[in-house]
């Protein structure tokens, strides 16, 4: 097949879509802004008036989530509230061209808060916790709710207006049998046939559709379930010689969905 190499135009494009912003002052309101007026609670309340120290007639940006951003004004602070005034909307998108979905059974401790933090600065729509035969970690609503915080700030920092949605945790026959067929969808399985450099070089790589992948727990895949991703119509892909941690395979996957996706728009 023909190959296409990633030329400097592309990656532009795709720097263009998440460079460096240069966005400071951001903060996340939780209801929809739908009027003249916003309300700052808890956390972003905190963070603006204590860590901040911002005062009455501070500018800032808000976001709701939904889409696009708001020019703002402090208006009044209370003890455990912020008003502002909202000024202006841009509907401003810094969203894929196409969606990326990553399938992943949640690793331990910290580096669940590092995988949802850089899944959130790629781009990635959508994380669905898997549940496998060697899954360790188990993703309850207890825990799904303090990563979307982690969720949040991430997309406070990149400059996201759209927060990444992290579902309730599948099966894993479910998730390879139920992914879109017509999107690219990628297994991260080593010692297999293509590696990953295989499918950036090759044009099929690129896909209206969006892009889907999914990678194991670590204490690796069942053939059983290899083979159920594989018969599913998915796409084995090695990531190279050496066996990465879950979030490093999740993250490198992620990486070249996006990049794919961002030389979409």
């Amino acid at each position: 097949m023909a190959t296409h190499p990633i030329s400097v135009e592309s990656c532009a494009r795709l720097d263009a879509t998440f460079g460096d912003s240069g966005m400071t002052q951001r903060y996340f309101v939780e209801t929809p802004i739908t009027g003249s007026e916003a309300l700052l609670e808890a956390a972003e309340s905190h963070h603006l008036t204590h860590v901040m120290r911002a005062k009455a007639g501070a500018q800032v940006t808000l976001f709701d989530g939904r889409g696009g951003e708001y020019a703002a004004e402090v208006t009044k602070i209370e003890r455990s509230h912020v008003k502002l005034a909202v000024l202006a909307h841009d509907p401003i998108e810094r969203e894929l061209a196409v969606p990326v979905t990553v399938g992943v059974p949640l690793p331990k401790g910290d580096r669940q808060r590092w995988l949802i933090e850089k899944l959130v600065e790629l781009g990635v729509q959508h994380l669905v916790p898997l549940s496998t035969a060697h899954t360790v970690a188990q993703a309850g609503d207890a825990a799904r709710d303090r990563l979307r915080r982690t969720v949040i700030e991430a997309a406070k920092q990149c400059g996201r207006n759209r927060l990444m949605e992290i579902h309730a945790p599948q099966q894993w026959h479910d998730f390879v049998r139920s992914a879109d067929a017509a999107a690219q969808r990628w297994l991260a399985h080593p010692g297999t046939s293509p590696t990953l450099g295989d499918i950036l070089r090759e044009s099929a790589a690129t896909s209206a559709a969006g892009f889907v992948t999914a990678v194991g727990p670590e204490g690796g895949l069942t053939d059983e379930e290899v083979a159920q991703a594989i018969a599913s119509g998915w796409t084995a892909v090695s990531l190279g010689p050496c066996i990465l941690r879950v979030e490093t395979a999740a993250t490198l996957l992620a990486s070249a969905a996006a990049l794919f996706a961002g030389i979409a728009r």
